[in-house]
């Protein structure tokens, strides 16, 4: 089986695979739903006058052929025109002469911009940056930095019609979402001005740059734009950064006050008459909803605030909610996290220096704390999505003899559930601690698949034996590699030869690359007691469970599906 290829930019794949998928990247995307995953809280009128005034143009990348031929081989490869004449790079060659400390002179970009056809019937294009390295020079080790980091990797959007007004209204709505200036230009070869903007850091967006391009002389918005760019660095970053506390009791106040809940999307209310709704002081509570404006939860009008497709997430009945995520960051393990320095100093847990106990054994005495945090696992199921889809399910969803899928300590079957819905023919078993397993109950008997679901109440050391298909999501991360092994043991003990484990994690970046996981690794010292580990770390604790790893496969939200058979074990 070969590791899953997506249309992310990413820096482990050669110039051909990355050329490849920004091919089917460009004439896949809808501009109206691209905008939003890279700009999240862009809706409405907003992104309506947005996209009125700019279209999706390129995405690009930068590639490093060896010699002349090298590139229109590539282009013709991908199906490209490769007769296209290329022009020279003025902003990509300045960027890189600063980040390598090289005169401009010595790097000769050059752009190439070969049409592909689109599913939305316009003309859209690749660009591709080309700088020549001849194999041994110098300039390699230029190429491979670039390749593993793709900082010239991003997605463009052109100006229609590029009045001095418009352009500075699309930057300003650019960065009142949370994009910030990341250097740009003017290519006086092709009289076009360049913005470049980096996403929010919630942006789920495979791609964390954007090219806002305007034909046309337009230096003096270009300056400004810099300039803002310096203006934030490093100071202003810093001090956004600082406040990122404010953000997360922003965010969970209005989930506890039911905030969400009473806003509406089609139009705005006045805070007076949310502040009698709940109870609240009129005053702060209009200081808290235009800091929600800023976060992008809401959207301040003339007449009041309302709510975003963002902020509809913090509802508490809203498909996908992640209220109950923002009550526990915002409460248990915001108090807990406050004790980082202790877990920094020590190496212990501040959850248990705190509390004098682990937090399964804290939420276990408080059923309200341990309902909340069985909701909030189930509110990140959107990494589970394309998990149904993996081949081990699919092909064992094709065999003709009964066939179950068991989920070890799967919460209350949020990811069990999409799997028996996506394959009525298999059948599921959930081991769960015995004050879950009734919530399990209840919710996968709502969904039609109690009927096809065994209940185990018990520990790991009670996995059922003779699955399929065993599942393990999100729990590795929770232990040290002690308790993992002694975990995945349980595990292999229970597997039949034929059976394949799919283990779900945040597998941390070797690269450095910013990724939920490095965040989650901290989170998870200080309040859990776990860790997350790079792929190499996992495949060393499955060799001494006796598994061996197959296939990883990437999920949403930087999660992956890790493959996992017995030692010595022949896919099935």
């Amino acid at each position: 089986m070969t590791m899953t290829v997506t249309t992310t930019p990413t820096g482990d794949l050669t110039d051909a695979a990355r050329l490849r998928a920004a091919v089917d990247f460009v004439a896949e995307q809808d501009a109206a739903a691209l905008l939003p995953r890279l700009l999240p809280g862009l809706d409405g009128p907003e992104l309506a006058s947005v996209l009125e005034h700019c279209r999706f143009c390129h995405a690009a990348l930068l590639v490093f052929p060896a010699d002349d031929t090298e590139l229109p081989a590539l282009l013709a490869d991908c199906g490209l025109d490769a007769s296209c004449a290329p022009r020279p790079s003025v902003v990509v060659r300045d960027r890189l002469a600063r980040r390598h400390d090289l005169p401009p002179a010595e790097l000769d970009v050059t752009i190439h911009r070969p049409p592909v056809p689109s599913a939305e019937g316009d003309l859209r294009t690749v660009e591709v940056f080309a700088l020549t390295v001849a194999p041994g020079s110098p300039a390699e080790a230029i190429a491979a930095d670039e390749r593993a980091r793709q900082h010239e990797a991003h997605v463009a959007f052109q100006v229609v019609r590029p009045d001095p007004l418009v352009l500075r209204g699309l930057h300003a709505a650019f960065l009142g979402q949370g994009a910030a200036p990341d250097g740009g230009g003017y290519n006086h070869h092709e009289n076009g001005t360049v913005l470049y903007f980096t996403v929010p850091a919630h942006s789920p967006s495979p791609y964390r740059r954007i090219e806002l391009y305007a034909p046309g002389d337009h230096r003096d918005l270009l300056a400004a734009h810099l300039a803002d760019q310096q203006s934030r660095l490093p100071a202003e970053a810093l001090l956004r950064q600082l406040t990122g506390a404010w953000t997360t009791q922003a965010l969970a106040v209005c989930a506890r006050l039911g905030l969400a809940d009473v806003l509406r999307t089609d139009e705005a209310l006045a805070p007076e008459g949310l502040a009698l709704k709940l109870g609240a002081d009129a005053g702060s509570l209009t200081s808290l909803l235009r800091y929600l404006a800023m976060l992008g939860a809401v959207a301040e009008q003339p007449d009041g605030f309302r709510l975003t497709e963002r902020g509809v997430l913090l509802r508490e009945d809203a498909p996908g909610s992640l209220r109950a995520l923002a009550l526990l960051y915002g409460g248990p393990f915001y108090r807990s996290f406050a004790e980082l320095e202790h877990t920094v100093r020590t190496g212990e847990v501040a959850f248990d220096h705190l509390h004098g106990e682990n937090h399964f054994d804290h939420f276990a005495r408080h059923p309200d704390l341990a309902e909340l945090f069985d909701r909030s696992m189930a509110a990140s199921s959107h990494m589970f999505e394309p998990v149904p889809a993996h081949p081990v399910l699919v092909a064992a969803a094709a065999r003709a003899a009964r066939t179950t899928v068991v989920d070890i300590a799967g919460g209350t079957g949020e990811l069990l559930g999409r799997v028996l819905a996506a394959h009525p023919s298999l059948h599921g078993a959930l081991l769960e601690r015995p004050q879950t397993i009734d919530a399990a109950r209840v919710l996968l008997h709502k969904a039609g698949h109690g009927d096809r679901c065994a209940f185990h109440p018990g520990d790991f050391a009670d996995v059922p034996a003779g699955g399929d298909v065993y599942l393990l999501s999100r729990v590795l991360h929770d232990w040290d590699d002690d308790r993992c092994r002694a975990i995945l043991r349980h595990c292999a003990d229970a597997m039949p030869d034929h059976a394949d484990l799919l283990v779900v994690e945040r597998v941390l970046p070797d690269d450095g690359t910013p990724s939920l996981a490095t965040a989650w690794d901290l989170h998870m010292r200080c309040n859990v007691g776990g860790r997350e580990r790079r792929a190499e770390h996992f495949a060393r604790l499955f060799a001494d469970a006796g598994l061996t790893l197959v296939d990883c496969s990437p999920l949403p939200l930087d999660a992956t599906v890790l493959q996992v058979r017995k030692g010595g074990a022949a896919p099935a």
